[in-house]
């Protein structure tokens, strides 16, 4: 299964990278687990900055885009080995009837696996310049007019019109 193939709204990321980027090589950034639909929602940091970046991205000096991926139905997590920072892949792979999916991130430090719908949202795209111990703390900017108008920096983790939504 392509990332292209499961993302209900493929078009924020489209419209920064002329594509759909796998989702190798990202780093994982939190997990968050939500018991309404049950949802598991992912913040990642993409591959790679996008060559098509917004000029207010480029002339800040951004250089790292993160955003987060929404699974909906979610069924028999496991997750292990969580030492972050966490680099690796995430994969899907169809699994079972009625359009799921089974989804896993290897890395050297962890190991996640579960079982969604083939629906994924993607939301809360944003640029920020990456510190040297590799954090995304400091200022960051939003794609979404919604995002950009409340956050100049990510909220924290009890924010949860962020982190459910």
């Amino acid at each position: 299964m392509t990332v292209e193939s499961i993302l209900v709204n493929p078009e924020p990321l489209r419209s920064l990278y002329g594509h759909i980027p796998d989702l190798t090589g990202v780093r994982i950034r939190s997990v968050n687990l939500n018991w309404r639909g049950p949802t598991m929602t992912l913040r990642l940091d993409m591959p790679s900055f996008p060559g098509s970046a917004p000029q207010e991205w480029i002339d800040a000096g951004m250089d790292t885009v993160q955003c987060q991926f929404q699974f909906l139905a979610v069924d028999g997590i496991s997750l292990s080995n969580w030492a972050p920072p966490v680099g690796g892949d995430v994969m899907t792979t169809p699994w079972g009837t009625e359009r799921r999916m089974k989804v896993s991130v290897r890395s050297m430090g962890m190991s996640l696996e579960f079982d969604c719908s083939d629906s994924v949202c993607v939301g809360h795209v944003t640029a920020f310049e990456i510190r040297e111990d590799g954090s995304d703390n400091g200022r960051h900017l939003f794609r979404s007019k919604v995002d950009a108008r409340r956050h100049t920096a990510l909220p924290g983790t009890t924010e949860k019109t962020f982190y459910e939504r």
